[in-house]
């Protein structure tokens, strides 16, 4: 009886001619079983293909299909490599028939029924068939490690194939470890994705010290007690630098330097030579952070020096003379102030060239957008055009195959001047998130971290007495361990609502992803992250690797049309320092800035605003002045109902003709309600009309002026024609938006609650 029952008779036949033909070939080479012969054989060395060596067209009979069968039933075993070279039709589906495996079928009925593309089901299938052929074990042997080692050895095979190819380096079994995982194949404590299996995770002190060899083990257990105390009061990234500063840079250099040294107590001569040693780095290039070197380890001295008094039996041993001299950071502060100029000359340079990254952005998603919705509605090869260029909608033959199984088919579109294959939906996925990063950045001010932390549950809303929803973002502490929370403008509340928008397109909720913290290595909980995208077969939520790759592109694509890109590129802490900037430029007191952007010290808000320096102390003396006439030194009461009257009033009292005043409660109107010159006025798009029949009566006032010869209302009328077009150019920029759509949510039933 045939293993497989195929319907066509021939089949059968060309598959038992073609296994003959390569049990022939293998009888010889030398070994006393059909696995020796096929070790011995260049097919089995994966010297040669097998349609290499013979197809219908040159010798009546197709190879391929034999070495199919002798792989399926077991008799031989292929290497990594040679079944990566061989391309096996069918292979997957032939290879579970012959295998007769309860657990192998179930394991298939089991991926059939996943939530996955086609293509990622295929995958999970195909790879793990791939993984019992190649370690010949049954499913019930696969472990979590056994599928690790595949994926490495395959990446090994693929990278040794095709050199070079970034493609090829990549490892694969996502979709496996996924559909394993959900099958409840892996123990219950195994990681839920691969890359969590994958990712170490955060090491002991031991570990870290260990990486760095340490001839004096008393030394080295000093070194690992001292990490262990620090330990205690801060986290773990700062971990990683004390261990690379006090082991690596310091107690490591000053070992090779003297192999002989046997406690803390450092010389003149020996101290002098190392520091010269930190001055390079190792790849000789010069080394910026030496003054954060010195001061570890001038804090470390002094650390054992102070608990040498309260652990006298501990650390008093160690005590010796700091050989970091007293006038070793001379000059410390003017470096650090050197630095600050640098970020504010930075700030100048990026500051006039951001309008020029937001545009494109936002022009570049546009185009992918409104092309993609017309190619949507294009019929196989129908020719349209969209902004002067034509294009045609294509649907390929592996397009085809998808849309009789019943899976979606990616849009795409070839150019008809160009000739290039558009894959129009991944153009506007990409798009779409170059977009949405960038205003996310450049409106709310949060730092790359906290906005890859920010999630469905970050939006919130505080309702008045009038009814009036005022949008609240809710950022999660990050650098501070301080959580605040942001008032969203309406262009940044639409940019939060189009990502909602997007993940819920489908009408299934935001995935919960868990998030991997590159700094502290470690695993958040699952969570809806806004700023995460589908990865293969699993969601993953964005890196701040991704981000920044994702800045450098469009930057690179501009350097090509504005050459002031050619020098400079924006990075997610640029956006901040704008933000900061602008902010108290406006008016804005600096405390309130302090605020917004999670600073807990007013200097550090000063140091990033480096442009309007005298704006900022002008504004923070105003605000003490105001604040101690206010109140009384010391006197921090609750609200009354009278201040909080007057502060829902103050939303009223910022509606003016045009559209909504910006300005913080409790500041005055800076610009004496000259609105049309006011960075705070944010303009109503109903007002658009309003603000063309103002610049028709500028006009004639500036005719006026001319025929009468008033130079200073002529400059005056220039300056407030400026700032109106600008504004006006903004909001229609603003009303071209589309509106998003995030849908009425449906009470839940009581037995869902």
């Amino acid at each position: 009886m045939d293993v497989w029952d195929d319907a066509a008779q021939v089949t059968r036949y060309q598959r038992g001619q073609a296994t003959r033909w390569v049990l022939e070939y293998l009888t010889g080479f030398a070994g006393d079983t059909w696995q020796e012969r096929w070790d011995a054989s260049p097919l089995g060395q994966g010297l040669v293909e097998a349609n290499s060596l013979g197809s219908r067209r040159t010798t009546g009979v197709a190879v391929t299909p034999g070495v199919r069968a002798l792989w399926c039933l077991r008799v031989i075993r292929p290497s990594q490599i040679v079944f990566r070279i061989n391309h096996l039709h069918n292979f997957a589906t032939m290879f579970v028939t012959a295998q007769d495996d309860p657990l192998l079928d179930r394991y298939a009925e089991h991926v059939a029924a996943m939530q996955l593309r086609l293509t990622h089901q295929r995958e999970a299938l195909f790879d793990l068939c791939n993984l019992l052929a190649v370690q010949d074990v049954a499913l019930a042997d696969v472990t979590p490690p056994a599928v690790l080692h595949f994926a490495h050895e395959n990446r090994q095979a693929r990278c040794t194939i095709q050199p070079g190819n970034k493609v090829a380096n990549r490892l694969i079994g996502h979709s496996m470890w996924n559909a394993l995982h959900t099958a409840e194949h892996f123990p219950p404590s195994t990681p839920v994705t691969m890359r969590a299996a994958l990712l170490r995770g955060q090491r002991t002190i031991e570990e870290l010290v260990d990486r760095y060899p340490i001839r004096n083990q008393a030394v080295r257990g000093l070194l690992i007690d001292y990490l262990h105390r620090r330990r205690a009061d801060t986290d773990y990234a700062t971990v990683k630098h004390l261990v690379l500063a006090l082991v690596h840079h310091f107690w490591e250099k000053i070992e090779r330097l003297n192999p002989d040294q046997a406690d803390l107590r450092i010389d003149v001569g020996l101290y002098a030579t190392w520091r010269e040693t930190i001055k390079l780095k190792d790849n000789g290039k010069p080394r910026a952070g030496q003054d954060g070197i010195i001061i570890t380890v001038r804090s470390f001295y002094y650390d054992v020096h102070t608990w040498a008094a309260e652990e006298p039996e501990r650390w008093a041993t160690w005590v010796a003379p700091c050989p970091v001299p007293p006038g070793e950071l001379h000059g410390l502060g003017t470096r650090r102030r050197r630095i600050n100029e640098r970020s504010a000359d930075r700030t100048r340079q990026r500051q006039p060239l951001l309008p020029l990254l937001v545009r494109h952005v936002e022009q570049r998603y546009d185009q992918a957008r409104l092309l993609l919705a017309r190619a949507d509605k294009a019929m196989d090869d129908e020719v349209f055009t969209h902004n002067g260029t034509t294009y045609r909608r294509v649907i390929t033959e592996p397009d085809r195959k998808l849309i009789r199984h019943g899976d979606p088919v990616p849009t795409r579109v070839r150019n008809e001047d160009s000739g290039q294959l558009i894959h129009i939906g991944t153009a506007e996925e990409a798009a779409f998130w170059d977009w949405a990063s960038v205003e996310t950045l450049r409106l709310s001010g949060v730092r790359i971290e906290e906005m890859c932390e920010l999630t469905h549950l970050s939006i919130r809303q505080y309702q008045r007495g009038s009814g009036e929803v005022i949008a609240l973002l809710v950022v999660a502490p990050s650098k501070t361990d301080r959580e605040r929370v942001i008032p969203m403008s309406a262009e940044l509340f639409h940019v939060i609502a189009s990502v909602v928008r997007r993940h819920a397109r489908h009408g299934r909720p935001i995935p919960l992803v868990s998030r991997y913290d590159n700094h502290d290595k470690v695993w958040s909980a699952p969570m809806p992250f806004l700023f995460q995208r589908q990865n293969g077969a699993t969601p993953a939520v964005f890196s701040t690797a991704t981000i920044q790759q994702m800045l450098n592109r469009r930057c690179l694509a501009l350097a090509e049309i504005h050459p002031a890109f050619r020098e400079l590129k924006f990075t997610p802490h640029d956006f901040r320092r704008i933000f900061a900037t602008e902010l108290v430029n406006s008016g804005l007191p600096i405390h309130i800035g302090a605020a917004l952007l999670g600073h807990l010290n007013i200097q550090t808000t000063r140091g990033y605003v480096a442009v309007f320096n005298e704006d900022v102390i002008r504004h923070y003396q105003a605000h003490l002045h105001q604040r101690r006439q206010a109140r009384p030194e010391g006197e921090y009461r609750d609200t009354t109902e009278q201040e909080w009257n007057e502060f829902e009033e103050h939303f009223d009292r910022r509606k003016v003709e045009l559209g909504s005043c910006g300005r913080p409660y409790g500041t005055p109107c800076q610009h004496e309600h000259a609105c049309i010159r006011c960075p705070m006025l944010q303009v109503n798009p109903k007002m658009i009309s309003r603000l063309c029949e103002l610049e028709d009566d500028l006009l004639a006032r500036r005719s006026r002026a001319e025929a009468e010869g008033w130079a200073g209302e002529m400059e005056g009328i220039d300056l407030t024609l400026t700032f109106l077009r600008g504004k006006r150019d903004e909001t229609q920029r603003r009303a071209q938006r589309p509106p998003v759509g995030l849908g009425i949510p449906t009470p839940r039933r009581k037995k869902d609650r």
